[in-house]
């Protein structure tokens, strides 16, 4: 097999250590998979060439958002400023001639036009810092300058031109102009992207200016479309996780060396214990309860996690989840009836659910006191508690006591709080004193989540 151009292995090579940055499991043999790939389809159709190397090394479609973008750093559709593109200050008309060929680009749906007049956009929109682009170029001011997302109507206009479609037809049109709008815009980001990529290094720009993948994006700032992302990868990992909970029960079931019976044994064969002989465990598969904060910012993450926990109900005898905002009610059969419908699982349970009181603001004393009051028989020898939230109690009694008692009726009760440790003595957060009681963990995203589900549930 010929060896790629000259310089696209170092290409290759720098995609690869970008994609991996961004957390993406790309092993040697994806890489070499992905240099045959190069030869075989060469590098005259440049998309042809990305389809070929996200076949080999991505390992599912979620994490084209995070290739698609570092892809077009290292393999960009051409370099420098488009040629015949002005360079003075563009002045209020030419702005306003633009869109008028945005329009009828998205009315075409031309591709190829849409692409250059991504790149006169930015080299005439985007600079700062001086004429023309002194310290680099912004697709964000691109895109506040240009405003394409108010050009809806009239790219309807010119699509219906002279036909008289029914409203039904008009809201197919709209989505499908809303997806053109979109891809414009993903277009300049790109463009925006390349131009500083090419003063600033390519690697710099793809390790910091390339939006991780869904896993790895704190809770706390997680987007609805990341989140949709994760609640899609729910079943995937809940299947990772249940091999790995089910290897580590194999591994416990073996038990520990019986020391006087391996002694024993071990006689006759002048007392060396070539035969060690094992305690032999049946244990019975633990309980599990959750205990939920679903306000505010991390329902996000308490929501992903019930969702989780629900899909390896099979590895536990019994699962029984607890929301509260600042009170608390039982939640599973709401779990349980959300996955089909997780996208609207914090939604119904902070209808169906009694979860607030007079008030809207998350109190951890009160609600860990109405549950050691009223649910205490949840918790047993046989129970893992994970309580879920930020321990922020908006200044309010954190209740330590009610902690300890459930902590003394359970066989292990964990902390997950997802703020990074630096803010657990700021404000109004309680981490700390929680933390004096109960063993607690950060968990900022579903990659720590995964790990320390799988590390952490009893077996």
């Amino acid at each position: 097999m010929n060896a790629p151009p000259a310089g696209v292995g170092d290409r290759l090579s720098g995609l690869v250590q970008a994609l991996r940055s961004h957390g993406l499991r790309i092993g040697p043999g994806e890489t070499v998979d992905a240099a045959h790939a190069l030869v075989a389809l060469g590098l005259a159709d440049r998309e042809r060439m990305r389809e070929g190397l996200a076949a080999t090394l991505l390992h599912h479609e979620g994490q084209r958002a995070v290739f698609d973008p570092v892809f077009d750093l290292y393999f960009p559709l051409g370099v420098g400023a488009p040629e015949g593109v002005r360079r003075s200050p563009w002045q209020d008309a030419d702005t306003a001639a633009l869109r008028e060929r945005l329009i009828a680009a998205l009315a075409a749906d031309d591709q190829a036009l849409l692409g250059q007049l991504a790149g006169e956009a930015v080299d005439g929109l985007g600079g700062f810092g001086g004429a023309p682009a002194g310290d680099g170029w912004s697709a964000y001011q691109t895109l506040e300058r240009l405003r394409p997302q108010t050009l809806l109507a009239r790219v309807r206009a010119a699509i219906r031109e002279g036909s008289d479609g029914g409203a039904f037809t008009d809201r197919l049109d709209d989505d499908e102009i809303r997806r053109r709008i979109e891809g414009f815009r993903a277009r300049v980001r790109t463009e925006a992207r390349r131009r500083v990529a090419e003063r600033r290094g390519t690697d710099r720009i793809a390790r910091r200016a390339v939006a991780t993948s869904a896993d790895r994006v704190d809770f706390l700032l997680v987007g609805r479309a990341q989140l949709e992302e994760l609640r899609r990868a729910v079943q995937p990992l809940a299947r990772k996780l249940a091999t790995r909970i089910a290897a580590r029960r194999r591994r416990a079931a073996r038990g520990r060396i019986d020391l006087r019976r391996t002694l024993r044994g071990s006689l006759s064969t002048g007392g060396v214990p070539v035969r060690p002989v094992l305690r032999r465990r049946r244990p019975a598969r633990p309980e599990l309860v959750l205990l939920c904060d679903v306000s505010g910012s991390v329902a996000g993450f308490a929501n992903f996690t019930m969702l989780l926990v629900q899909a390896l109900h099979d590895q536990f005898s019994k699962v029984r989840v607890f929301a509260f905002v600042n009170r608390v009610d039982e939640v599973t059969d709401l779990i349980a009836q959300g996955r089909a419908d997780p996208a609207g699982l914090g939604e119904r349970i902070l209808a169906e659910a009694t979860v607030t009181g007079w008030h809207e603001h998350s109190d951890y004393g009160a609600a860990l006191g109405e549950f050691a009051e009223r649910y205490a028989d949840a918790v047993g020898p046989r129970t893992a508690v994970f309580v879920l939230g930020d321990a922020r109690t908006n200044m309010s009694d954190p209740n330590l006591p009610a902690l300890e008692q459930i902590a003394r009726r359970a066989r292990r009760i964990y902390w997950l709080n997802p703020e990074q440790t630096s803010l657990w003595p700021t404000g109004d957060s309680a981490a700390l004193e929680y933390a004096s009681v109960v063993e607690m963990h950060p968990c900022r995203n579903a990659q720590q989540l995964s790990s320390l589900i799988a590390r952490l549930l009893p077996v």
